[in-house]
């Protein structure tokens, strides 16, 4: 139980360690406008684009992880195989902001993938 705990509380983190390269990227344009951050966000483009995007993403993830973890904890099914999916899961994350940042759309898409089809077989192992 304490590798899906552990894996919780990175998942929890990583959209706000996504953050900061957005924040970095409003910071060049023209400084970091903490009246209007959406509105500055929106004028982001490349990089900060991208940066906004793994951050916005992390945080739809992490629903689906969030329901994952539920439903194993919930269901007494805590083993090897579904914290290993966890472990996976938190990795694949971890690799689609990477590569969102550096522009790598085919591997993002596919860690996108890998983390998506961890969570839910996760959910299908509790059946």
């Amino acid at each position: 139980m304490t590798t899906l705990i552990i894996c919780a509380l990175i998942a929890v983190l990583i959209p706000y360690l996504a953050k900061a390269p957005v924040a970095f990227a409003q910071n060049k344009l023209a400084g970091y406008d903490n009246k209007h951050p959406r509105e500055q966000q929106a004028k982001l483009t490349g990089f900060g684009a991208r940066a906004l995007a793994a951050h916005q993403n992390s945080f739809e993830s992490l629903i689906i992880f969030a329901v994952a973890l539920a439903v194993v904890i919930g269901s007494n099914n805590v083993y090897q195989v579904t914290e290993t999916l966890a472990i996976m899961h938190v990795i694949a994350r971890v690799l689609y902001c990477i590569f969102y940042y550096i522009n790598q759309d085919i591997l993002r898409s596919l860690v996108w993938l890998v983390g998506y089809v961890c969570a839910v077989a996760m959910i299908a192992l509790c059946l």
